[in-house]
């Protein structure tokens, strides 16, 4: 569905990630793990098409059409969409209206709204502005994204102002995208989150450190990434310099 080939990016004269070769297979959910600083928000970036990260090498493709010059809006209206890890908010429309901006045909708003666990007596109709929680616009772009039934989601860490006894409707939320026909970039540290994934990866040094099941992946990245004094730096710490 989506692959990545020999990609680079570089921002201020420095270089985010190196010739990073990557697929999200077709109706897969696919994690991406990483420490913070690591690259993973700008490789979300990168695929999505955001004005200055655009690749200094390499190639992005999308059903095997190359894309990597296309803008934002092209990527959007070929089905690649992104959650941001801090959703925009937009003053003035209703949360209803919001939704129904991206929708595809035959969307009943109410129940996506009930899917990410809001109420659509209560929030249909309420505006999509500042006296929403940080939780209440994290799900709000889930429903957004969820009814836009996009070909690439690209969800940077869904689970960011979310309380502990809500991951069960996060999680609810991201299998019935892949159900609906959507694969997905996964980028989360939470275990429970990770481990719903089909395949996840370890960005480190501007590249794939690791591909593997969610569980194998998630223990090297305990195991390897973890209080690691290396970040960014992962072959010196495998020559054994430490």
């Amino acid at each position: 569905m989506l692959r990545l080939d020999g990609v680079s990016l570089t921002i201020e004269g420095k270089e985010i990630i190196k010739e990073l070769n990557f697929e999200l297979r077709r109706g897969e959910i696919h994690t991406l793990l990483g420490v913070n600083g690591t690259g993973k928000s700008s490789l979300a970036y990168l695929i999505m098409g955001i004005p200055g990260y655009k690749p200094s090498k390499g190639k992005v493709y999308l059903d095997g059409k190359d894309i990597t010059d296309l803008p934002v809006h092209e990527r959007a209206k070929r089905g690649i969409t992104l959650a941001w890890q801090e959703p925009v908010r937009f003053e003035g429309i209703t949360i209803g209206e919001y939704i129904g901006l991206s929708a595809g045909s035959g969307v009943d708003i109410s129940k996506v709204l009930s899917l990410v666990g809001l109420s659509p007596f209560r929030y249909l109709n309420r505006l999509n502005d500042g006296t929403l929680s940080g939780g209440e616009r994290k799900r709000v772009e889930l429903a957004s994204v969820l009814a836009m039934k996009p070909k690439v989601a690209i969800l940077d860490e869904p689970d960011t102002g979310i309380d502990p006894l809500s991951i069960p409707e996060v999680i609810r939320v991201i299998k019935e995208m892949k159900r609906s026909g959507s694969s997905v970039l996964l980028i989360s540290h939470r275990p429970e989150i990770i481990r719903m994934a089909d395949r996840a990866s370890v960005l480190c040094g501007g590249n794939i450190q690791k591909t593997d099941s969610p569980n194998e992946t998630f223990r090297w990245f305990e195991g390897n990434c973890k209080g690691c004094d290396y970040v960014n730096e992962p072959e010196v710490r495998k020559s054994g310099t430490l």
